[in-house]
């Protein structure tokens, strides 16, 4: 079953954030993950927006999405957005 990494950044420094952004995607890629939407338009329909920047993701499945995250490469790349960006990551399954 697809798993899903909802990620939220609300950007402190856009340069620093910048050089995480173009690490990223390597990452995926060599762990089968791809974007499904990455800082588009949002039209909020109820409630309020979210602040800053949404990207969705898709894995295969959960464990593939954690072994991303906690995989070397990954780890590297988070560590360009430490102090760039207040964020909010989470993954969702999907359904089958």
């Amino acid at each position: 079953m697809a798993a899903y990494v909802i990620f939220q950044a609300d950007i402190i420094d856009q340069e620093q954030y910048d050089r995480y952004r173009a690490a990223t995607p390597a990452t995926l890629a060599a762990a089968g993950g791809r974007f499904i939407a990455r800082g588009g338009a949002m039209t909020v329909l109820e409630g309020e927006a979210p602040a800053g920047r949404m990207v969705i993701v898709e894995f295969p499945d959960r464990k593939t999405a954690l072994n991303w995250y906690h995989g070397e490469e990954y780890t590297a790349a988070r560590a360009l957005r430490a102090n760039a960006a207040k964020t909010r990551m989470y993954i969702l399954d999907g359904i089958d």
